[in-house]
């Protein structure tokens, strides 16, 4: 594995300080012009080698560029391929639908309606929040703490993180935020406490049209929704009158294990959201399944200019075919993600630190943000690209393509081990010499 030495200087940096605006981020802990992605590694223009484990925040769980998914995008423009059609019925669509019909929806005996919301993951959530009042009649939807859905504003109102919130410049209105699974401890079912709080004539709470979870909490830390915790949602949800959207745009794809992530738990939700790795090629790509029942737009209601992507349809397709036609690949996921769940218990024991997540979706918990910074910026000096989450961006986050290499993901895993090592025994020291 190659480990430039490390550098903050671009040759024409210039222009991002230029042009670009304030509001840039990941660039800035990595500030290295990449030109060239295959696979897990990335390469910059000063013949740098990265190794990916950020995978565009779970976009490109097939890793980049994978070859069978690029030559059906190759092969569809070359032969003057439908790029963009509107919501016009076209092969790539057609093929798109007919393949996750066999391979996704009715394997799983879900008979859901497909609707191509607009390009990205917020896109799918505001759909699915529209749909969710259209149908209830009720204004109310019910998120819940540290959860991440989205930057636009019905979306972001669901968005437990303030310094996210303080961007929105208007009241983020209609949504309440009750605490999730493991909250309050693990003796606290803070599902019963919602419960409660439905029943409770008197508790201000108003008869929601929808709760809205993650079965994973991508952005608000690794949080982990217990199976029988999303099971007791579930049922509450029926029983109030709400639909039970799952957002599963970080955590399905088969980044828990599963197509989608609620599958362990044995629940069917109402309606799913699903983005980011659904092209498999990193082309915007977002999906609102809902149950047919639930369909009452009239045409036109919800639209957007990019609500078919055919290029988007041409690579989910082969991504399907060629991952999803069997239990193999889920197989493998889970076999990584196990060993994955290992390597880090064994860091966690090591400092006295903990561990969160599910599946190829789980990282280690730093004693604070800056601790965790700390690690991501050595790793990227040692060649290895990887980011945090969490309330405090305290969690160093793994997100591994979920087809690497064992050999290739276990080296970086090493690097990982060898800057969390590093980082706390500076802190460990730095702390006696304060008790001092």
């Amino acid at each position: 594995m190659s480990r430039p030495e490390p550098s903050h200087t671009l040759p024409d940096r210039s222009i991002y300080l230029r042009r670009e605006s304030k509001v840039r981020s990941y660039c800035r802990t990595m500030p290295r012009q990449f030109v060239k992605a295959r696979g897990p590694w990335m390469y910059d223009d000063q013949g740098g080698r990265y190794l990916d484990f950020l995978s565009g925040c779970s976009t490109l769980n097939y890793g980049h560029n994978h070859p069978v998914l690029k030559q059906a995008l190759i092969e569809h423009i070359q032969n003057d391929g439908i790029a963009h059609g509107l919501d016009l019925h076209t092969q790539a669509k057609a093929e798109f639908l007919h393949t996750f019909d066999e391979l996704i929806l009715e394997p799983r005996g879900l008979d859901y309606v497909a609707m191509f919301p607009g390009p990205t993951g917020t896109n799918a959530v505001e759909a699915a929040l529209k749909l969710a009042r259209k149908v209830t009649g009720r204004n109310l939807v019910i998120a819940f703490t540290n959860g991440f859905h989205g930057m636009t504003l019905g979306s972001l109102a669901c968005t437990g993180n303030a310094a996210k919130r303080q961007g929105a410049g208007v009241p983020l209105d209609n949504v309440v935020h009750e605490p999730y699974d493991g909250y309050h401890g693990q003796g606290i079912d803070t599902a019963e406490l919602l419960e409660r709080r439905l029943t409770d004539g008197s508790s201000g709470l108003d008869a929601p049209a929808a709760i809205l979870v993650e079965t994973v909490q991508g952005e608000g830390g690794l949080n982990v929704a217990s199976a029988a915790w999303l099971r007791k949602i579930a049922a509450l949800a029926k029983r109030h009158g709400a639909l039970l959207i799952i957002d599963d745009i970080q955590a399905g794809c088969g980044r828990t294990g599963g197509f989608f992530s609620f599958e362990e738990a044995g629940i069917e939700p109402d309606i799913v959201t699903l983005a980011k790795s659904l092209s498999g090629l990193g082309l915007p790509f977002a999906l609102t399944l809902f149950r047919r029942e639930l369909d009452i737009w009239n045409p036109g209601e919800h639209n957007g200019t990019f609500r078919g992507n055919n290029h988007a349809f041409v690579t989910a397709t082969a991504a399907l075919r060629h991952f999803w036609s069997d239990g193999e690949f889920a197989g493998e996921v889970s076999r990584r993600g196990e060993y994955l769940a290992e390597r880090l218990e064994r860091m966690a024991e090591a400092h006295g630190l903990e561990t969160r997540g599910r599946g190829m979706m789980r990282g280690i918990v730093l004693p604070n943000g800056e601790l965790a910074a700390k690690v991501t910026a050595a790793c990227f000096d040692r060649g290895l690209i990887i980011e945090t989450s969490g309330a405090d961006d305290e969690v160093v986050k793994v997100l591994a393509p979920l087809n690497i290499d064992d050999e290739i993901f276990a080296k970086g895993l090493d690097i990982v081990e060898e800057c969390v090592a590093n980082v706390m025994s500076e802190y460990v020291e730095a702390s006696l010499e304060v008790t001092k």
